[in-house]
């Protein structure tokens, strides 16, 4: 009696198993056969500048074989991904299929952190991992802008590679800073590897050098506008050099350019300036520790200013700025 009981139980489970999954077949078979309605295209990325449009994810769609109204089971998502992912500006694709019978794509955005001007008089964008992407005819991105890059070729050198790597730090740094972010007007490329940086605010060049220790050299540059904003003396500068550690070594308008590279060779131009400020007053001035009479004040107490005066008593061009010094804040 209880064999048969067991018998009975175990035919039951298996008549509710084939059930079960006969009616799951049959409603997939169903689900296919249904009819999509359309699809729904979300796009994530910067709101106030979208490179990938709607209608042109859904042209990309219905080259592929989308049509509203057609089963869903004949709907290949994998393609349509494959083909959306062939779009530069296109960093992920998926779509799945809702319980309304709507194609969800959802599409991520790459967004561009510089804008690079190539020697040849081409230009492109790139993202924060370095990827070139075109211009777009859609919208125009506000990033800081580089210019001279020595290659207008698909595939890079490896020295190509290298600057457009350094354009990358670079402009990382800049972007997650809004002070820098809002005065930086471009970056041209020298030759020898090194940066210079144009300010939107100012008649100034500023020598970064190579993107080694680019915080420490934003940073300095950030406490010589503090000192030179207050006095409202920024037109007096023509060339700010902050390659050097610890120091700021600002040129003012009219006066000869250092001929050091190096350092060592700052060190030794001080102390020929030195020399000369005995001879000739006002030629020129340095200062490591006390508040010199020819320049306005100490940058910090760690910071050590060289300027290099104006010999032929030509004055300073442009307009002194009048804003306030704004707050340097990272943008997280």
């Amino acid at each position: 009696m209880q064999q048969f009981k067991k018998i009975v139980t175990i035919g039951l489970w298996c008549i509710i198993a084939v059930a079960t999954i006969a009616a799951l077949v049959a409603a997939m078979q169903k689900q296919e056969n249904a009819l999509c309605k359309g699809a729904i295209v979300t796009i994530d990325g910067d709101n106030q500048m979208l490179f990938v449009q709607e209608k042109d994810v859904l042209t990309m769609l219905n080259k592929v074989g989308l049509v509203k109204g057609q089963s869903l089971g004949r709907i290949n998502m994998q393609k349509m991904e494959a083909v959306l992912r062939t779009n530069p500006w296109i960093a992920n694709a998926q779509l799945f299929i809702d319980n309304n019978r709507y194609l969800q794509v959802h599409i991520q955005e790459r967004e561009p952190i510089a804008r690079v001007f190539t020697l040849q008089g081409n230009s492109f964008y790139i993202d924060s991992s370095g990827k070139t992407l075109p211009l777009s005819e859609h919208v125009t991105a506000r990033v800081p802008v580089f210019t001279s890059f020595p290659s207008n070729r698909a595939t890079l050198s490896h020295n190509d590679s290298i600057i457009l790597n350094d354009i990358k730090l670079l402009a990382k740094y800049i972007v997650a800073d809004s002070f820098f972010l809002a005065q930086t007007s471009q970056i041209d490329i020298l030759p020898q590897g090194e940066y210079e940086w144009i300010p939107t605010l100012g008649n100034q060049v500023v020598n970064i050098g190579n993107t080694d220790s680019l915080e420490a050299k934003f940073n300095r540059l950030y406490s010589f506008y503090k000192h030179v904003w207050a006095k409202q003396a920024f037109e007096k500068y023509e060339r700010i050099d902050v390659r050097y550690n610890g120091q700021v070594v600002a040129m003012r308008r009219g006066a000869q350019p250092p001929a050091a590279d190096t350092a060592k060779a700052m060190l030794q131009l001080q102390a020929v300036m030195q020399q000369l400020n005995q001879v000739n007053n006002n030629d020129a001035s340095t200062y490591v520790n006390d508040k010199p009479k020819t320049i306005d004040t100490v940058v910090n107490s760690k910071l050590k200013l060289t300027t290099t005066t104006n010999t032929t008593n030509n004055k300073p061009t442009g307009t002194q700025p009048k804003a306030v010094m704004p707050s340097k804040n990272k943008n997280n």
